[in-house]
């Protein structure tokens, strides 16, 4: 018998991105030369089992990228025991794809369970140790009310109440000079007084502490020998930039978050250990980037954006494949939907942003929530207005046509009841939903409205009509204040939908904003595991010098940066061995003397105090169209980013373009837009191919989504597989 040519060929290395969310955990497997590999034949929607309901299921592979079969799949989420439901659908991942666990070479994972505990206000017993004279650091903060209209608005709660704050005899100056140092007798009385809080972990901040991070470490380090039971963290260890209040927060959030974390990830290794998974896991990082477990474990902060930043990631890969060089992110989830703006293929990233209504100082992918989610509930309020959101009927019972038990129509219910979503044939028929049921749910909230007229049929389709505008319209504000706020035309830009709901939305929202296209990915609802899978390792450096742009000043900035480059290739060298050769990003917060705020500018290759005038000169030109030569320029905060390219995954051609129409409709159906109910043709997504056209009233169905092609819209199916949508 001739001996077999593979034998002893190495398998495929698979690498796996997973984004947990809380109705689906969604994943996207990269097998990188799977050609002949069994289970893995590269068609859309290949397999069809199910993914909903209880029970996983595996959308099929949708084409290649890069010479990689990609292979989605959906698991139902278990929320009371998260890394269940990620080592569940792993198993059954790798199993659909024909691979055991050694295959695996990497594991990458977005997740939203700190972020979800910061907004809940669900996380660990906390104190913090602050200088003397500065116990109130966090009921200050900025002296601003939430809203300057409101008088009523409530300041939001501190992390830390006051009689868990204790005080500390240490002090540096503006310049780095230690102004006190405490002697071991104040230490065990602060010691004393941290016991007596019961707190799980503690922050340690130091006024100007980031100015020498060393002796704020030696404190932390001398106070922990006191109290080795209580976990304590250094704030300049965690982000060592000016402003007390922010970096106390951010470290206090690090610690908040830092015990519950560590249990999910320990939890989590022992899943995958269960498995047999060898292979290095990663977690998704809030700057679009990922970092190792172990960072992660120290960092919890770095990944409470995880999942929308790695959405946004892989959609700026697709819009420099597709050539797109402005694009709107817009990721509907069940709970809320998050819009980014990239310009020129990267996306914004922001040094300062808000979680759970508290201030982050991280840098971070710019995500900003928008409105409503699938799952937002449609009410009536006390004076009868139809309002949407913001609370959420989640996955469980989740919206009332799921018959889980939900008794508030959701916006999910509206594309039921209006007929853009069909009862029969969502998730591709593995879940069927109940349309009475959710008619007279809306129905019942069209009375509160005044909307009975002895027709339920009609209350019912009123209330559907008008939430979906009502969402609609608060998503449009949000949208355009956005691109206003950045001096940026809608009409100039590209939607790109992701999220179960995204794609079914993304027509409304972009002809009420002006947007003229969109680009619908062939796998939306799996597409932020997708940005998980090709992140690249990632992560940011800072230090604050405030200092004048002169020659010393110069030089400090060279000293910093240097320190940091030790720190970041450092850093990189920890997380795996497959890194790829590092790339640094260096940058400086700038300012003209007297100005409240900074620009973020990046430095020239030549960091000369000439070169590094002009480069803040022409930024400061080039946003606010003047530059002032005689004013003295300030340096504020020196960053460094380091990264190393994840695996390549650009996407190649779907297929051969088809000439002629596309295949005839599955059907067609009434679908209610803008008040009128109109006839609907129905596509299946999976029988169109590269070059077919077809234009509106129309509903394209896939087994992960639903695309609305509205009236005066045509879709196209692009060279890469992608769905584009075009206003006519």
């Amino acid at each position: 018998m001739p001996a077999d040519p593979t034998a002893g060929a190495p398998r495929p290395r698979a690498r796996v991105g997973i984004d947990v969310g809380g109705t689906f955990t969604d994943f996207v497997l990269a097998v990188p030369g799977a050609e002949g590999v069994e289970g893995v034949e590269g068609t859309a929607g290949a397999d069809g089992t199910g993914g909903a309901d209880g029970a996983s299921g595996t959308s099929g592979a949708h084409g290649t990228a890069g010479g990689a079969t990609l292979l989605h799949h959906k698991q139902p989420s278990t929320p009371d025991d998260p890394a269940r439901a990620v080592a569940d659908g792993l198993a059954a991942v790798l199993e659909r794809a024909g691979l055991g666990p050694a295959d695996l070479a990497a594991v990458t994972h977005g997740t939203t369970i700190g972020l979800n505990a910061i907004i809940q206000r669900r996380g660990a017993r906390i104190a913090l140790v602050v200088t003397e004279g500065y116990r109130d650091i966090l009921e200050i903060g900025r002296s601003r009310m939430p809203s300057s209209f409101d008088l009523h608005a409530a300041k939001e709660e501190p992390l830390v109440p006051r009689d868990r704050i204790v005080e500390i005899p240490a002090r540096l100056g503006p310049d780095g000079t230690p102004v006190h140092t405490p002697t071991d007798a104040e230490l065990a009385r602060v010691a004393a007084e941290l016991r007596a809080t019961d707190a799980e972990a503690a922050a340690v901040l130091v006024l100007h502490g980031h100015t020498d991070p060393a002796f704020e470490a030696d404190v932390t380090r001398r106070l922990a020998a006191l109290v080795p039971e209580l976990p304590l963290t250094s704030s300049a260890a965690i982000w060592p930039e000016v402003r007390e209040f922010e970096r106390a927060l951010v470290t206090c959030l690090n610690v908040y978050i830092q015990p519950l974390m560590r249990r999910y990830f320990d939890r989590l290794e022992a899943l995958l250990d269960g498995l047999g998974v060898t292979a290095p896991v990663y977690i998704a990082a809030s700057n679009g980037g990922s970092l190792s477990l172990r960072s992660a474990a120290e960092r919890p902060i770095e990944t409470v954006l995880s999942g929308p930043a790695a959405g946004v990631t892989a959609a700026t890969r697709l819009g420099r494949a597709a050539g797109i060089g402005r694009l709107v992110t817009f990721d509907m989830g069940g709970t809320s939907s998050d819009i980014a703006v990239a310009v020129d293929g990267e996306p914004e990233f922001a040094t300062h942003t808000t979680i759970g209504g508290l201030p982050l100082i991280l840098p971070v992918v710019a995500v900003n929530a928008i409105g409503a989610g699938g799952g937002s509930v449609v009410r009536a309020d006390a004076y009868g207005v139809l309002k949407v959101g913001p609370s959420s009927a989640g996955a469980d019972p989740g919206p009332v046509a799921y018959g889980r038990g939900g008794t508030r129509p959701t916006v999910t219910d509206c594309y039921l009841h209006t007929g853009v979503i069909d009862p029969a044939t969502f998730l591709g028929g593995r879940m069927t939903l109940d349309a009475p049921a959710a008619a007279r749910a809306l129905g019942l909230v069209g009375d509160g409205l005044g909307f009975t007229t002895g027709d339920p049929g009609a209350a019912a389709d009123r209330t559907a009509d008008g939430a979906l505008r009502v969402a609609t319209a608060g998503m449009a504000v949000e949208l355009q204040k956005t691109l206003a706020g950045r001096g940026l035309d809608p009409a100039e830009f590209t939607l790109v939908p992701f999220g179960g709901a995204g794609p079914t939305h993304a027509a409304v929202l972009a002809e009420e904003v002006g947007i003229p296209e969109i680009v619908v990915p062939a796998a939306a609802a799996t597409f932020c595991a997708l940005g998980a899978v090709g992140a690249d390792l990632r992560r940011d450096f800072a230090r604050s010098l405030r200092r004048d742009l002169d020659e010393p000043g110069v030089e400090a900035l060279r000293t910093i940066l240097a320190g940091l480059e030790r720190r970041a290739r450092a850093w990189l060298a920890e997380q795996g061995p497959e890194s790829a050769p590092p790339v640094l990003t260096l940058a400086a917060d700038m300012s003209y003397h007297g100005q409240a705020y900074e620009l973020r500018v990046p430095l020239p290759e030549t960091l000369t105090r000439d070169a590094l005038t002009e480069a803040f000169h022409q930024e400061h030109e080039r946003l606010y169209g003047f530059r002032d030569p005689a004013a003295t320029v300030r340096l504020g905060t020196a960053r460094l980013a380091i990264s190393a390219a994840g695996p390549a995954l650009a996407t190649a051609p779907a297929g051969a373009a088809q000439e002629g129409p596309p295949p005839a409709p599955a059907g067609h159906r009434p679908v209610l837009l803008a008040g009128e109910r109109v006839a609907a043709a129905v596509h299946r997504r999976d029988a169109l191919r590269p070059g077919h056209t077809l234009t509106g009233p129309a509903v394209i169905e896939q087994d992960d989504t639903t695309v609305l092609v509205p009236p005066r819209w045509t879709a196209t199916v692009d060279p890469l597989g992608n769905l584009r949508l075009r206003h006519t």
